[in-house]
């Protein structure tokens, strides 16, 4: 797999989608650093790493989270850096997403952060994913 963290956010969407309660994924503390933002913006529940039985390694397990009425939280995720190419953008660059009712997710020299954070930090850098 070359995009681990495209993967990461197709397996939140598919559960989802068929109303899972978690889902679970292989463990890795890039993807541990951004659902902590995911989990802080209220876009997830909670999330937990667990060891798969019987062997060493480690795994994630994403507690998904629903509105009243069942529909997810999350209506839409979408990549935007990809291992091909790299978009960058300084905080002053970066544009609202669904008119700042969605979040953008940030690799910057301070860590991963939201463009919120990311703004009052006063730093720019890669954007990772957008997420409504």
């Amino acid at each position: 797999m070359t995009d681990s963290i495209a993967d990461m956010l197709i397996r939140i969407k598919n559960g989802q989608m068929v109303k899972a309660k978690s889902v679970y994924m292989p463990h890795s503390k890039f993807k541990k650093d951004i659902l902590k933002v995911l989990q802080n913006e209220g876009y997830i529940k909670s999330y937990e790493e667990k060891l798969v039985e019987n062997t060493v390694h480690k795994g994630i397990v994403v507690y998904l989270k629903y509105a009243d009425d069942r529909k997810p939280v999350i209506r839409d995720v979408r990549k935007v850096s990809k291992p091909g190419r790299r978009i960058y953008s300084s905080i002053d660059d970066l544009k609202g997403h669904y008119n700042n009712l969605g979040i953008t997710i940030l690799s910057t020299s301070k860590g991963v952060m939201s463009d919120n954070q990311a703004r009052k930090a006063k730093v720019g850098g890669e954007i990772l994913c957008q997420v409504f």
